[in-house]
């Protein structure tokens, strides 16, 4: 038996990080995506349990100031991407600034550094995931995808979907419809 199920990846991380900071007795809240706030001391103990558990769900305690910054403008990016709502009319530049409090060359400047990409690059492959999600999902048209993930178009969502995954939005769509009716072979 298949069970198509879906669910929001950031609620996911938040409800186990959440768990496990209750099970350790440590009281804390969840900030934002990648960040929590001790709000008491934990001993070394806690801290070497918490880190272990978390470590379990290739989830990383960032002890460096240049990580923790190139992690939050990832956390940024996916939250933008993942909005519930249509992505900000702003520009990405304007938004991971007022976001993290630094200027967009100096964070992209490291972003590029640590990274081997530029965050043009992780914006695009986040969005292409993201179209594949919705696409899963099956609630929304490709125009409707297009606008939601401010596309200009649905041709420019397509060429980018096509040179990251090597197939057309369509296709995919296609692909998925015949995984849901159990014909696996390749869709044409």
């Amino acid at each position: 038996m298949k069970l198509q199920i879906r669910y929001n990846i950031n609620n996911v991380c938040r409800t186990l990080l959440q768990e496990k900071l209750d099970n350790l007795n440590v009281q804390s809240e969840l900030v934002g995506l990648g960040e929590i706030e001790i709000k008491k001391n934990v001993s070394e103990q806690q801290f070497n349990e918490l880190s272990g558990l978390l470590k379990k769900y290739e989830i990383h305690v960032l002890d460096d100031r240049i990580s923790a910054l190139v992690q939050k403008t990832k956390d940024a990016i996916i939250e933008m991407i993942y909005m519930d709502e249509k992505m900000p009319a702003s520009k990405v530049s304007f938004y991971l600034s007022q976001k993290l409090n630094y200027s967009f060359g100096y964070i992209s400047k490291l972003f590029s550094e640590v990274t081997y990409t530029s965050i043009e690059n992780f914006i695009i492959i986040q969005k292409i995931e993201r179209v594949k999600q919705l696409i899963i999902e099956d609630e929304l048209s490709l125009t409707q995808i297009a606008g939601k993930l401010s596309y200009s178009s649905v041709a420019h969502l397509s060429g980018q979907f096509k040179k990251i995954t090597g197939i057309t939005p369509s296709a995919f769509q296609r692909i998925i419809k015949k995984r849901r009716t159990g014909n696996v072979g390749a869709a044409k």
